[in-house]
């Protein structure tokens, strides 16, 4: 642990990598990829799941619901549920140090909870049914509200693994939103060995944002240019921090979301900003991260930013 992680919670010895399971496939593949990491860094992993029984008790009668055979019933499910996962870690790496937990909160709730003194929360890109099945719930929840890193845990469409090869891709925004995710990057990529790719990508409507003029006049050529020496001059302090780490940057004048879908094709992890603001409106990730979310190629890490700053383009 170097100086740079000293007030920082998630890189306590004690932090655990700590995956969301709800029994589908989608899940399995998260808490695979989670435990690898886990191993990878000298980790402990914690499998939990939500049995959610404020929903239990709107589906059923409430009367039912608080009968102890009922509660029983639900519980023995879930225990089964996160017993069956630790078994498929312990079959792969057998010496880790693998915590189950069932609890009696959505589980939306309990990684958001988590989220802030967990190494990172990863889950699954979508779930076995009910309010967890559709991307719009739990992930994009999870990941919106979260007080730390959050990795969305997504398969090339032809694949029952993520890619283990690869870069690790950053979109950088080149403003707050954008700050955190490039530390995460850094650490990323110095972590797995990879080249980092540190993408800025901007409409050709907008592509005057990055550099502070949003209504310029100067030829694309130009604001290229001066793009390319900002995003450098963004990368300058994490290089310095990790020298080991190969950067290449790419600027191209392209929709963010799309851009980074496509390098989501060779990267074994995306790197993304959110918003992340508290309340209900902390649901809404921004354009970018919510469409990777949804439909890249690789496991998606969103990174809250640490300020209310508005920008949106990556």
């Amino acid at each position: 642990m170097t100086h740079r992680f000293v007030d920082d919670p998630r890189h306590l010895a004690s932090a655990p990598v700590v995956a969301g399971t709800d029994g589908s496939d989608a899940a399995r593949t998260a808490v695979l990829w989670a435990a690898e990491m886990a191993w990878a860094r000298g980790r402990e992993l914690r499998i939990v799941y939500g049995l959610d029984l404020d929903r239990a008790r709107r589906v059923f009668n409430p009367y039912d619901i608080s009968e102890p055979a009922v509660l029983d019933r639900l519980r023995a499910h879930g225990a089964a549920l996160v017993a069956r996962e630790s078994l498929a870690v312990r079959q792969v790496l057998p010496e880790l140090r693998v915590i189950t937990e069932v609890s009696s909160e959505h589980g939306a709730r309990i990684l958001l909870r988590y989220s802030a003194t967990a190494y990172l929360v990863a889950l699954g890109a979508h779930g076995a049914g009910g309010f967890g099945a559709h991307i719009g719930s739990v992930p994009l929840t999870v990941t919106g509200r979260a007080e730390g890193p959050v990795v969305v845990v997504r398969t090339a469409a032809d694949a029952t693994a993520p890619r283990a090869e690869g870069p690790v891709v950053v979109g950088v925004d080149g403003g707050p939103l954008s700050e955190a995710a490039v530390a995460a990057a850094f650490e990323e990529a110095c972590e797995r060995g990879a080249e980092l790719v540190a993408v800025h990508a901007w409409s050709d409507v907008t592509f005057g944002d990055f550099a502070g003029d949003p209504y310029t006049w100067f030829p694309p050529a130009r604001i290229e240019r001066n793009e390319e020496a900002l995003l450098a001059e963004r990368l300058a302090g994490r290089q310095e921090q990790y020298p080991g780490v190969v950067v290449r940057r790419h600027i191209a004048i392209a929709d963010p979301a799309p851009h980074l879908q496509q390098w989501s094709d060779r990267a074994q992890l995306i790197v993304v900003g959110s918003h992340g603001r508290g309340g209900f409106r902390g649901m809404l990730l921004g354009s970018v991260p919510n469409s990777l979310v949804q439909h890249a190629n690789c496991p998606v890490m969103v990174v809250r930013a640490t300020t209310s700053d508005d920008h949106t383009a990556v």
